[in-house]
């Protein structure tokens, strides 16, 4: 491996994919055409046990404070849930890696989704622009359509009117103002290092893409989900990612055999829709990357891509669709031309065009978190394993290199500041700041170096999880903690609570001083909060 060739402070671009599978993108396994992520990754690092936080807002908060979620103010969404670590917006306890970094010569940039914040009207001290970043394209709300987005903002300033360009596509723009954000940096007069986070939507909910891509992908999912299954589980092995002893997971006893389907041709194109999605962001990847060749800046800028959690399995029932997407986000019922916006999974229309509103479903989650199960909202490991690749050849050379010590996002701002010669602050702005969370991961990206003490913890919606070395603790809200050996069985087939009594009790103790010590509370406590104020139960 060759090395560093730079000693300058290194560009840094977080680039972060949203309700992505694990093995969707071609370089984990996938069908989908990413050659631009697939070329950062030939020459980089892909990490094989990489973990998120199972929820959009959470991963987010812990990706760019370097905390756990609750310590943040994120407890589960970007609304008022409760209390402390539930209010739904960062606090003040916190401070972002673009407030460290630009507090220490770094210009920095937001291109993307914020979803930190529970104003979005009126500007608050947790709004993107009071949190470090100097420049800031972007929506503020978790999810929407991709040709009408609410809450985008250029900085401070409302600029959805640009929407209505009949070429508007939001993942597009998210490129189009990244690439912008480094031409300005590359031709600014100062010498500063450039940190940027580059948050796109796709593939989250709903299915809106163009029609150039999406016909791309026609016939590519006709096989079916049972069969394309298998066949990211062979690629998966072949390329090192997964272990060929761990079996595949069974179907989700709720999706049928995909010869049982009788809509065929619109499951098909249900992931048509969804790979075009990914496909423009790769596209869009492409672009930034491009920009910053062309710039003399790649080669010392560390770039990092990841998803923030596992494909989503939330469905639209049509009489249901409207009220689950307003709940959540604000709806806009017409196209920019006047047609009628259908929500919901109706096998008479083909998603993708903006007057419809869909998502892929659980059938093909269970695929894109193939070979394990469970998805967005749980702590199993379809839930919160990423893709998780970096390249920086100034570095870490340009060797293709697979690392296998596992890590969480709370250690990418610890990395950061690694590398850039940072210290965290114990104060910041006149506020206290809690201590970082994470470890540099650049003993593991350097020789894979294993730690096998080192303890992971997780909590989303009262589905709860602890690993430390090869075992992990996990349970869904309600239910029982099992444990898996994450060597002989990552994919979580064969639960050995009963066997190992011992390590069972002394995880859960630790999980539990965890979380006493980050502030989660008690699930049924956050429900009970909910019924207090006379609201629905959260999905």
């Amino acid at each position: 491996m060759s090395s560093p060739t730079s000693s300058a402070r290194p560009n840094i671009v977080l680039v972060l994919a949203d309700d992505m599978g694990f093995s969707d993108i071609g370089c984990y396994g996938g069908e989908v055409d990413t050659p631009n992520l697939d070329a950062l990754a030939t020459s980089g690092t892909r990490l094989t046990q990489f973990y998120n936080t199972a929820r959009c807002s959470p991963s987010r908060a812990s990706l760019l404070t370097g905390l756990h979620p609750h310590q943040t103010g994120i407890g589960i969404l970007n609304y008022d849930d409760a209390p402390d670590g539930y209010s739904g917006t960062l606090n003040e306890s916190c401070v972002t890696v673009a407030e460290v970094l630009g507090a220490n010569g770094y210009k920095t940039y937001l291109s993307g989704k914020w979803h930190l914040a529970s104003d979005l009207e009126n500007p608050t001290s947790s709004w993107p622009t009071r949190r470090g970043f100097q420049n800031f394209y972007g929506t503020l709300e978790g999810a929407g359509s991709y040709f009408q987005p609410h809450t985008l903002m250029r900085n401070e300033t409302n600029v959805e009117a640009e929407a209505l360009d009949p070429n508007f596509y939001y993942t597009d723009e998210i490129s189009s103002n990244a690439v912008d954000f480094i031409e300005q940096h590359a031709q600014s007069d100062d010498e500063d290092p450039l940190f940027m986070f580059v948050a796109y939507t796709a593939p989250h909910w709903p299915l809106h893409a163009l029609e150039e891509d999406i016909q791309k992908y026609d016939g590519r999912f006709t096989e079916g989900w049972d069969a394309l299954r298998q066949k990211r589980l062979e690629r998966l092995v072949e390329l090192g990612i997964i272990d060929g002893s761990w079996p595949m997971t069974d179907r989700d006893p709720s999706v049928p055999a995909w010869d049982d389907v009788t809509d065929q041709d619109w499951e098909a194109a249900r992931m048509a829709v969804y790979a075009a999605q990914i496909d423009r962001m790769d596209q869009g990847i492409g672009r930034i990357v491009d920009t910053l060749t062309q710039n003399d800046m790649l080669d010392n800028t560390l770039f990092v891509f990841l998803s923030d959690n596992g494909g989503c399995a939330e469905e639209m029932p049509l009489d249901s669709a409207l009220d689950f997407v307003t709940a959540y986000v604000a709806y806009e019922p017409e196209t920019r031309d006047g047609r009628t916006v259908v929500p919901g999974n109706d096998p008479s229309i083909l998603p993708g065009s903006e007057a419809t509103y869909a998502t892929y479903g659980r059938s093909w989650a269970n695929v894109s978190n193939t070979p394990f199960r469970e998805y967005k909202h749980w702590i199993h490991e379809g839930g919160i394993s990423t893709p998780f690749i970096v390249h920086w050849p100034a570095g870490l050379g340009t060797e293709t290199r697979l690392s296998r010590q596992p890590h969480q996002l709370t250690d990418v701002m610890a990395t950061v500041l690694d590398i850039t010669g940072t210290a965290y602050p114990t104060s910041f702005d006149g506020r206290s700041i809690l201590p970082q969370e994470g470890v540099s991961m650049m003993p593991s990206l350097r020789d894979d170096a294993r730690d096998s003490e080192r303890e992971l913890f997780w909590e989303h919606e009262g589905n709860s999880g602890a690993r430390q070395g090869d075992w992990k603790l996990v349970r869904k809200h309600g239910q029982p903690w099992e444990l898996f050996n994450m060597v002989q069985d990552r994919t979580e087939l064969h639960d050995l609570a009963s066997a190992h009594p011992e390590i069972v009790a002394t995880l859960a103790a630790s999980y539990e001083a965890w979380a006493l010590r980050c502030g989660v509370l008690p699930r049924e406590q956050v429900l009970e909060l909910y019924r207090r104020r006379g609201r629905g139960l959260p999905e």
